[in-house]
């Protein structure tokens, strides 16, 4: 647990660092630090210890992507949120997402992180690799994307599938789509 959200931690001070100069962009979601705690003495010898977050605890994303969040959408925190997944997936080349991001405000805790089955440098996430797949197909690109200048995740998806002859294919919440063969 620690491992995960300190590893995300570091993903969001480098994206800060990108993100906080530009004109217009404003605050940029943090993830708080958590630590373990040694406690010899105690029934349970290991805790965590993090910042406690005060205020309306919000769910801005979720680890398998399929639910439906109008304050991730409409939210300038929820936004934000999608654009800090977008971006570390593109500075990973799609190897990494951090996911299931909440909290109060721009401060975020409980995170997870995905990685593709052989990990990414040497680092295995706490989530499925599905949910890779779901966030490149259910992303959609806001303000704070084109800011950062990220690239459209609808064309890098549609490019890495191969044509088929023509089917129809149900993707998670969306309409059925045709592909045809050019």
């Amino acid at each position: 647990e620690c491992y995960v959200q300190n590893t995300a931690r570091e993903y969001a001070k480098i994206y800060a660092a990108e993100a906080e100069p530009l004109e217009g962009f404003g605050e940029v979601p943090e993830i708080i630090p958590i630590f373990l705690v040694h406690r010899p003495a105690n029934n349970i010898p290991y805790a965590t210890v993090e910042e406690e977050l005060v205020g309306e605890f919000v769910k801005y994303s979720v680890k398998d992507g399929k639910e439906v969040n109008f304050l991730r959408r409409d939210s300038e925190a929820g936004q934000k949120c999608c654009t800090f997944q977008h971006w570390v997936y593109e500075k990973t080349n799609g190897s990494l997402l951090v996911t299931d991001l909440q909290g109060v405000g721009m401060k975020l805790t409980d995170v997870g992180i995905a990685t593709l089955a052989k990990g990414y440098k040497g680092f295995k996430g706490n989530c499925s690799v599905s949910f890779i797949e779901q966030f490149r197909v259910l992303h959609q690109c806001n303000k704070y994307c084109e800011m950062l200048g990220l690239k459209s995740l609808r064309s890098t998806h549609q490019k890495q599938r191969k044509p088929t002859s023509t089917k129809s294919k149900t993707l998670p919440n969306s309409t059925t789509v045709k592909k045809t063969v050019p």
